[in-house]
């Protein structure tokens, strides 16, 4: 059964589910910046995990086995348990069943940990190796953005700034797998967001050079009145993504892994940008966001 759990702090609340460890709700004192889900697409921000994307033919091979493995791998559809519910902070954890090793043969344990502070919201993705061999996967976030971000503004008069211009190339997507190199479409460090750029699926960056990207919503005169920065540490790779055929939200993907390159089947161990844990080990995957309090601009 499904549980809800509230967590706030100053201007920001969060409402975060044991259904997939996701949160579901993100405001600030200025209304909400989550997608709230609906027809165009049902999920929130969902854990992407064992697996990003996808695997040839949805296969994952290991050691001469085959397993069947959709799409963004089981934890986005798992139940997870409460491992904390306090007033700004809380943890979930999901670990291996016999379900999840009947598609997935590896033990593991995997943590949300959901904090709001100095009005940030921390969103950190702990896994652990509680195993006697390697641990072999892939993590990612999916986090949707209202988009508009801010009401009245249309949606062409949002942009994307990275600290940093991206020098690509990206990667194409063909059925959910990935297909070669394709130049990003960014103006040095800026995108200027449009429903077209995602025609044929995610900009999808490889070892993406920053680590921040701000979201902003624009008035005719360029100036923002709505804005927040989405910032990560541990992930190497971003995903930039909405519904190819329009939807209210803008999805920005910090991941560690990538979905298989078009033409590969290979055992899962030598998947390109896999991560490899040793038996004990644990690593954190962090994405951080931090809406900005922009003064309402002077009448002319």
């Amino acid at each position: 059964m499904t549980e809800t759990h509230e967590i706030s702090s100053g201007r920001l609340r969060a409402t975060i589910q044991t259904q997939g460890g996701e949160i579901i709700a993100f405001s600030d004192a200025d209304g909400p910046l989550l997608w709230h889900g609906g027809p165009e697409w049902p999920r929130h921000a969902p854990v992407l995990f064992p697996i990003v994307g996808r695997v040839a033919d949805d296969t994952l091979l290991h050691e001469g086995r085959s397993y069947r493995l959709t799409q963004h791998g089981f934890a986005r559809d798992s139940l997870f348990s409460w491992v904390e519910r306090g007033p700004s902070r809380a943890v979930l954890e999901l670990r291996e069943s016999e379900a999840t090793l009947a598609i997935y043969p590896f033990r593991f344990a995997l943590q949300m940990i959901y904090e709001l502070a100095d009005g940030v919201l921390s969103v950190t993705t702990r896994v652990t190796n509680p195993g006697d061999r390697t641990l072999i996967c892939g993590v990612g976030a999916h986090p949707a953005f209202l988009w508009p971000l801010a009401p009245g503004v249309p949606k062409e008069r949002h942009r994307l700034t990275f600290p940093q211009p991206e020098p690509g190339p990206g990667l194409g997507v063909d059925g959910g797998l990935l297909s070669p190199a394709i130049p990003l479409p960014f103006a040095g460090s800026e995108l200027d967001l449009n429903e077209g750029l995602f025609a044929n699926d995610a900009i999808v960056i490889p070892n993406v050079a920053n680590e921040a990207v701000r979201f902003a919503a624009l008035d005719e005169a360029g100036r923002e009145v709505r804005a927040m920065t989405v910032s990560w540490e541990g992930y190497k790779d971003l995903g930039i993504w909405s519904k190819p055929t329009g939807a209210p939200f803008l999805c920005i993907e910090p991941w560690f892994s990538m979905a298989s390159p078009v033409g590969w089947q290979g055992e899962f161990a030598e998947k390109p940008g896999v991560l490899k844990l040793a038996p004990g080990a644990s690593r954190d995957f962090v994405w951080r966001a931090t809406p900005h309090f922009v003064p309402m601009a002077a009448p002319a």
